[in-house]
């Protein structure tokens, strides 16, 4: 895994730049390359290394945040490395993540390739677990001691949905009573017994 290029901006595209380290060009996809200017001086990327079967490409950042960010997001079903890229381009973390913290459908399925379905799935997926990157990019959207709260209730339902997959529950199953989870605050042993009187009803 490359965390990082250091090097110089040889070359930039509307889709990509090339980092010139050491004699050798690295293309990297990133939200937007025209941040990256031509100069003398060396820049950072922060990368994320994408492997399929017939691809291997390079995708970069500014800041390991910004990276934190787009990882969060293609890890939600329905998003690729290239809807995440699109969602970052904007520039604009914060009001992803406070769209994602509201539920604010509406802004999030006008970035492209983001439907309805996609934007309740990143809703779904990620509302309540931004607490590393929302302290860096969003540090007013919630008090210290509303992010531990957050912090801490999501480390027990994360637990708590661990455990009720050991049980033998389907993913789809306990991804219908997530939402209503997510609602309170709970011990991990609190979260286990609501979802199952869920379950079982």
């Amino acid at each position: 895994m490359i965390e990082f290029i250091k090097g110089y901006v040889d070359y930039v595209t509307p889709e990509y730049v090339v980092i010139d380290h050491q004699g050798i060009g690295y293309q990297i996809y990133t939200p937007n390359p025209f941040i990256y200017q031509k100069s003398n001086e060396e820049k950072i990327v922060y990368t994320y290394q994408h492997v399929r079967e017939d691809l291997i490409a390079l995708f970069g950042f500014q800041t390991r945040e910004e990276k934190a960010l787009f990882l969060k997001l293609i890890n939600v079903t329905g998003i690729g490395p290239k809807g995440a890229l699109a969602i970052l381009a904007a520039g604009n973390p914060p009001q992803v993540i406070e769209a994602i913290e509201n539920e604010n459908e509406t802004f999030l399925v006008k970035f492209p390739g983001v439907g309805k379905k996609t934007a309740r799935q990143i809703i779904l997926d990620l509302k309540g677990k931004l607490g590393d990157v929302a302290a860096y990019y969003a540090p007013d959207l919630f008090t210290s001691e509303q992010f531990e709260q957050k912090e801490t209730a999501n480390h027990a339902l994360n637990e708590a949905i661990e455990a009720l997959k050991v049980l033998g529950y389907a993913e789809r199953e306990i991804k219908k009573i997530i939402p209503s989870l997510m609602e309170e605050s709970l011990t991990t042993d609190q979260y286990v017994k609501k979802a199952l009187q869920k379950l079982l009803k």
